[in-house]
């Protein structure tokens, strides 16, 4: 049977959600001066945590390090292995370190480079090729470098798709972990629905198994349906790592009088991992439920202030 996560929830009670008011973000004095590396070889010139933070294995431990400025890391160990590949599920052990604490413990562990098995996938024939690394008639936006960045947007509109995007997000190890200044965009399917893109690498979506301040709620972090739903496994990569959304989008359904026949429904697969299967979208998420829902909508790369670049964007209509 296919999911739907507001089968329990009245109209009223779902537009309430909306008007939540999530935690505090940055404040104006944190993000200003804030470091911010987006070139991978920058970043390990300049910060020698950089070369530190990321994945590890020890035997059957997953162990991800998390950056945290000024030679301080956050650690989860996962048994069984990292999420998405092998992790019991269980609550990971996690802490905070000094770098000197890390050195010693990674000494013994096997770094873990994962990246996306749909990295690099090439579009299908008939396809629509959103952006290959140059301007086109098909997108407006910023271009720069051969990426596209956060604040740009589609010029078509688009109904049943699957549809294959790359992001990178910037480096911001001083931004605190949560926070929603560290790389937020978003994908705005249709301009109604968002897949959040946020650097939460390290995190996991229970509150309660997490050993920091929290700047921002679960369901506004990277792969959740904003403030809807959190993605079932934390697929979240390092932060300069190139990730993958691959998204089976179906369009609201309407009759010839104008009614909704039909809710939307969303399966994402981020870094080869299914994270959200069949989701049934009564309305839109945040701003967009304040929208009227449409056959067809454009995609927007939403921008808000950060350098997260996108690239291989491609679309195959149903």
């Amino acid at each position: 049977m296919c999911k739907s996560i507001f089968t329990q929830l009245s109209a009223i009670a779902l537009l309430a959600s909306f008007a939540f008011s999530a935690a505090p973000t940055a404040t104006a004095a944190e993000k200003k001066n804030i470091p911010t590396w987006i070139d991978p070889a920058k970043a390990a010139a300049d910060d020698p945590d950089f070369l530190i933070q990321g994945e590890y294995l020890d035997g059957k431990t997953g162990i991800q390090v998390v950056a945290l400025s000024k030679g301080k890391f956050y650690l989860s160990k996962f048994q069984g292995g990292l999420p998405g590949a092998g992790w019991d599920q269980k609550k990971p052990t996690v802490g905070t370190f000094d770098r000197k604490d890390v050195k010693k413990q990674i000494s013994s562990w096997k770094k873990a480079q994962r990246s996306s098995p749909t990295l690099g996938a090439k579009a299908p024939e008939g396809a629509v090729i959103l952006f290959d690394g140059k301007a086109n008639s098909l997108i407006k936006g910023e271009i720069k470098d051969g990426l596209l960045w956060a604040g740009s947007e589609t010029t078509g509109k688009y109904g049943d798709f699957h549809l294959h995007v790359e992001f990178r997000l910037p480096y911001k190890p001083s931004a605190p972990l949560s926070s929603q200044d560290r790389g937020n965009s978003g994908l705005y399917l249709q301009n109604r629905y968002e897949t959040q893109v946020l650097d939460t690498f390290g995190l996991v979506f229970n509150k309660d198994w997490i050993e920091l301040p929290l700047q921002s709620e679960p369901a506004q972090w990277c792969g959740s349906f904003y403030k809807v739903k959190t993605p079932d496994t934390p697929m979240c990569l390092p932060p300069l790592t190139w990730q993958t959304y691959d998204i089976d989008f179906t369009a609201p359904k309407f009759d010839k009088d104008g009614k909704k026949i039909a809710n939307t429904r969303i399966t994402i697969v981020h870094n080869g991992v299914k994270i959200h299967h069949d989701v049934e979208m009564p309305i839109g998420t945040g701003a967009g439920a304040k929208r009227p829902e449409v056959a067809k909508g454009p995609i927007i790369f939403q921008g808000h202030g950060n350098p997260t670049a996108y690239r291989n964007v491609w679309l195959a209509e149903k």
